[in-house]
């Protein structure tokens, strides 16, 4: 059958289907034309096959186009953030549990619900505090388009995991026409496309190569001064008073030591780097534990590194930091940092070499990203570091983008599990909760879209 035959009959075929949509759409004569509710069973089997569903009653908040680009973003990404955008009357009891339950997948959800937005994650994912700043940072854009685009952009920096498998299967079958011309095309311009294509990833391999040797003297840098730390470590397993906690501590910050050096010698590109560093700051968390329990002196907080050099150790505290010509944050700080600040003196700042000279590690390009997201995770390296270059070159595509999460949070690295097994009722316990569509954390928590609003 020739390929305009068969365009034909498409058409044939279609048409009718079509018209009869629009009555439905529209309403039958006699009746009210309201919408029928879109099962939430039907929504999770559409996001198993595209991270981006936007329910027929809810096509005016982000048309067809806007939500194809958006949907390509994520696949391009390949993260496991989902998006639904629902109508304002869409019933919410336990939306996101539900919604999570009947995709299966761990991952990220966000919903935009009539002029509300919220989120929800599994932990492993992100962290409760890394989907509440997420939805905090979007909550002030009322356009849709320009909201869901920016939360995508956040969160592709943020989560860990990867796309379920089902989004490359396409969800349907492509008409004969388009294949027939797209069949054609291919033929046509596959050699071109091919050589493009081969070009470009030489060229990129080139770049991560360049950027990975540049990475890698500030990381030797690191692994390095962890060792002497352990070096000048006056322990011993066997020595009088030691215990078993005493000896686990010390035997993870062997393991970790180890860890990075291993992680480095197989690193082959810049994100690679983001293992070793995290290494190095488990390493160190875990001698802070040894020294409290052999001074006996309660537990330390898991908190970040110091902001301003990471080889400083554990931060202790937050303190508020503003950076010559920028805008005051607060920034996680050592102890000795923290007592500079309070002097009004200068924090002693980790310095890298550039094409420009020596510059602080924030203004050094995007190679850094992988390496300050092992130490800090992504829930909170963005407003660490708003306004410099790096915060700047986080706001698009960069090596190592798909951070961590946040304080607090240093959970294992999965996500895009259609198995499910990640999946916790007490993370997904509930819909949008605290009575607030805009608090965003986990599945955990009560309450629903009702109330409080």
């Amino acid at each position: 059958m020739s390929g305009v035959r068969v365009q034909l009959l498409i058409r044939l075929l279609v048409a009718p289907v079509v018209a009869a949509l629009a009555v439905l759409l529209a309403g039958a004569p006699g009746t009210s034309g309201a919408q029928t509710q879109t099962d939430v069973s039907e929504i999770g089997a559409a996001l198993r096959e595209s991270p981006v569903y936007v329910d027929p009653a809810a096509s005016d908040l982000l048309p067809a186009s806007d939500a194809d680009a958006l949907a390509d973003k994520i696949e391009d990404a390949g993260e496991p953030v989902f998006v639904a955008v629902l109508p304002a009357g869409y019933p919410t009891g336990n939306l996101f549990q539900n919604l999570r339950t009947e995709t299966g997948i761990t991952g990220l959800y966000g919903v935009r619900l009539g002029d509300r937005f919220d989120a929800r994650a599994d932990s492993s994912v992100l962290s409760r505090q890394g989907v509440h700043n997420l939805v905090t940072a979007v909550q002030g854009a009322g356009d849709p388009k320009a909201q869901l685009n920016d939360f995508v952009d956040d969160a592709l920096r943020s989560v860990r995991g990867s796309a379920p498998s089902s989004w490359d299967s396409g969800g349907g079958s492509a008409p004969t026409g388009a294949l027939i011309t797209a069949g054609a095309v291919v033929v046509i311009g596959g050699a071109g496309v091919y050589a493009l294509s081969r070009r470009n990833r030489h060229r990129r391999e080139a770049e991560q190569r360049e950027s990975l040797e540049r990475l890698r003297v500030v990381v030797d840098e690191d692994i390095t001064a962890f060792g002497e730390e352990l070096d000048r470590l006056d322990f011993h397993p066997a020595e009088p008073g030691a215990d078993d906690a005493m000896r686990a501590d010390y035997e993870r910050a062997l393991d970790a030591y180890e860890q990075a050096k291993a992680y480095m010698a197989d690193a082959r590109k810049p994100e690679d780097v983001r293992a070793v560093t995290q290494a190095v700051e488990d390493g160190r968390f875990s001698l802070a534990q040894l020294a409290a329990r052999r001074e006996g002196r309660p537990l330390p907080e898991r908190r970040p590194p110091c902001f301003f050099d990471p080889r400083h150790g554990p931060s202790v505290a937050d303190a508020t930091w503003t950076p010559p010509g920028g805008t005051t944050r607060r920034v996680p700080v050592c102890a000795a940092d923290q007592a500079r600040l309070s002097d009004g003196r200068d924090p002693m700042i980790r310095e890298v070499d550039t094409e420009y000279g020596r510059r602080p590690y924030w203004d050094a390009g995007p190679a850094y990203g992988p390496w300050a997201g092992g130490y800090f995770g992504g829930g909170i390296l963005p407003g660490l570091l708003v306004g410099t270059m790096l915060g700047g070159m986080m706001a698009g595509p960069a090596y190592g983008a798909g951070y961590g999460t946040g304080y607090g949070d240093f959970g294992g690295y999965e996500g895009g599990d259609v198995s499910g097994g990640d999946f916790d009722p007490g993370d997904f316990g509930g819909g949008f909760g605290g009575g607030d569509f805009g608090g965003g954390g986990d599945f955990g928590g009560g309450g629903d879209f009702g109330g409080g609003f």
